[in-house]
């Protein structure tokens, strides 16, 4: 059974810094580029960041580019969310996401909705108060 798990979510002032995780039992995340999306109430999902397999693409909105970075520990079959410089409008329930569609070690999702991928977590709440 397949599982993702995110991690590192919380309350943080503006101008702060979290460190989200995002572990899988069942699946070998190397195996996959990982996208990270957020979904704050009455707003829809978007996507922040994903990362190729091979670790060497990725993608980040304007939103958060420059303040958001996307990294794998391979050995510990964890992706990992920097975010640092938070605002108020970074609150959001954060999901990490991932799918075998993107196998292929170049392969990444662009501004995606969602829909195409499979796996996700269950969510970490991520505050930033101003």
């Amino acid at each position: 059974q397949v599982r993702m798990m995110e991690s590192g979510g919380g309350l943080v002032q503006a101008g702060g810094s979290l460190r989200l995780s995002c572990t899988a039992s069942g699946l070998p995340l190397d195996d996959y580029a990982v996208a990270w999306f957020r979904q704050a109430p009455g707003k829809e999902r978007e996507e922040v960041s994903c990362l190729s397999r091979s670790g060497r693409y990725q993608y980040s909105p304007d939103s958060v580019k420059g303040r958001f970075t996307v990294s794998r520990d391979n050995d510990k079959n964890t992706v990992f969310l920097q975010m640092n410089s938070l605002k108020p409008e970074d609150t959001a329930t954060y999901y990490c996401a991932t799918d075998p569609y993107y196998s292929s070690g170049g392969a990444f999702a662009v501004s995606s909705g969602g829909s195409d991928f499979g796996y996700w977590g269950q969510g970490t709440q991520v505050t930033v108060s101003s």
